[in-house]
């Protein structure tokens, strides 16, 4: 597909034309978007269509999650030029290593739950709408708060560093194709972020059963419990977060079932998880699960990113944490167990090395609504100590060599450490240490001889220019009103 900006993908959208395949919402890419989703069996395709791209290789089926690790300290590299090196080495510049994709490819999705969203708020406005089409379109507005606060963490300065700093474009309409939309501030993204999931919430199911692969309600609420706590808003964080815990709707794993339940599609932990279809948007070879294994274990593995030996020595203070049975040794030694099987579940567990099947995208998990309760629980203007202490230990007994930590013991510090291990090679990690303010130092020195970065130093915090994208020239070139809201630096 042709590279994609926001003006080329309104002016898509009005001509609908063929070459750029913008909307799969019908078995014809020429529809009218004005009568291409009329019905809700329409709706449901169009649905489909747009789960699908989330798992596109500039999205969460690989670059999205790779990002958010490569760059918060827990990888490390084997050696530089093997590929999406310039996220951990911070080579980026409006025309090179620009993260462009990012941009076209999360805009390119927001234009089709747009066209979604209006599409059934017309046939509401006439009078012919129904239930089923009101989740389809609280369902295309749960995705577009999840992508529009995506794009904030990518494009935009930490809400709580800087909130009236430029954000992205905020895209809710069809524009003409004159259009040339500039960036909100991420004040104003995040706000509507979160219209958008209120407005969702009452019209979403809220039967797990019925919803695997799709946003339910219990993924908005998730989504919700994230967004708070980057605002910093840990009373409203707790209160989503603990609307899924106490549902019972979902389950932690026990040690016993953790490994395995990468093997496993839709299981009792999973949220909110994309489906990857061998026919469909399986990524083979180029897929996330090939970028973090190393070549031997599973035929055509790339082994670009490992684990840093910061996160071993974190693991490493309990050599019994049932996590370590996820990972498998890395190229560089015959026992540093550096490389994930997360993204290859099966295939990669049971030593089938001619499989190339990705497994599942698990984009939430009930872990991480654990981790989030205990952190905003122990930040709340009058921490709440005993349940901080309470939501940790259930991740925490996952190292049962550790002891459990108790209302005198439990630290952020700690919490951050548990989510640390438990979602490592989930793209979780650079961002929350962007948005508690913490230095980033990198293993640069892990091989030797060590890789040379230059476009870093082996330590950085937030303020360095370089961790938000630029906006890319072409970008630029095609929106000449957004030129002079690039990012500093750049």
């Amino acid at each position: 597909m042709k590279k994609l900006n926001i003006i080329i993908t309104v002016l898509g959208l009005m001509l609908m034309t063929s070459c750029e395949e913008f909307l799969d919402i019908k078995p014809s890419n020429y529809a009218n978007p004005e009568t291409s989703i009329t019905t809700a069996t329409d709706a449901k395709v169009a649905i489909n269509g747009l789960m699908r791209k989330m798992t596109a290789a500039d999205y969460y089926g690989r670059n999205f999650i790779i990002y958010g690790d490569a760059k918060g300290g827990d990888f490390a590299i084997r050696s530089q030029g093997r590929g999406l090196d310039y996220y951990y080495s911070f080579n980026h510049s409006a025309t090179s290593g620009s993260g462009a994709g990012f941009w076209n490819q999360i805009y390119h999705n927001i234009l089709q739950a747009n066209n979604l969203i209006l599409s059934i708020q017309k046939i509401e406005d006439a009078g012919s709408g129904s239930a089923l089409l009101s989740e389809y379109k609280a369902q295309a507005m749960t995705a577009r708060a999840l992508m529009y606060f995506d794009l904030v963490r990518l494009y935009g300065k930490p809400y709580n560093m800087d909130k009236e700093s430029y954000g992205v474009p905020l895209v809710l309409e069809l524009l003409e194709f004159t259009a040339q939309p500039t960036r909100s501030s991420v004040e104003a993204v995040y706000t509507q972020i979160l219209k958008d999931l209120s407005d969702a919430a009452p019209f979403l199911s809220k039967d797990k059963a019925a919803t695997k692969g799709y946003l339910n309600y219990w993924a908005n609420k998730a989504i919700q419990a994230r967004v708070y706590l980057f605002m910093d808003d840990f009373t409203a964080s707790l209160t989503a977060a603990e609307e899924i815990i106490n549902s019972g709707k979902y389950s932690l794993y026990s040690n016993t079932d953790w490994v395995g339940s990468w093997a496993t599609q839709f299981g009792s932990e999973s949220i909110f998880e994309l489906a990857i279809f061998p026919s469909e948007a399986d990524l083979t070879t180029g897929s996330l699960g090939y970028y973090l294994l190393r070549n031997g274990k599973v035929t055509g593995a790339m082994g670009w990113f490992m684990a840093s030996d910061y996160w071993i020595a974190r693991m490493n203070e309990d050599p019994t944490d049932i996590r370590w049975g996820i990972m498998e040794r890395d190229e560089s030694s015959t026992s540093r167990k550096g490389s994930s099987l997360k993204y290859v579940g099966g295939s990669a567990l049971t030593g089938d090395k001619s499989s190339r099947s990705a497994v599942n995208v698990k984009v939430i998990r009930l872990s991480e609504i654990y981790l989030i309760a205990a952190e905003a629980a122990l930040r709340l203007p009058t921490p709440d100590r005993v349940k901080a202490s309470g939501y940790l230990n259930q991740i925490r007994k996952r190292a049962p060599g550790l002891t459990a930590s108790d209302e005198t013991t439990v630290t952020l510090d700690m919490i951050i450490d548990e989510k640390s291990k438990e979602f490592f090679a989930e793209g979780l990690r650079y961002f929350d240490m962007l948005r508690l303010n913490r230095t980033i130092e990198f293993n640069d020195e892990f091989i030797s001889p060590a890789v040379v970065i230059t476009h870093r130093t082996k330590t950085i915090d937030r303020t360095f220019y370089k961790t938000i994208l630029p906006i890319s020239k072409s970008e630029l070139d095609a929106n000449p009103a957004i030129k002079p809201q690039q990012n500093t630096g750049y």
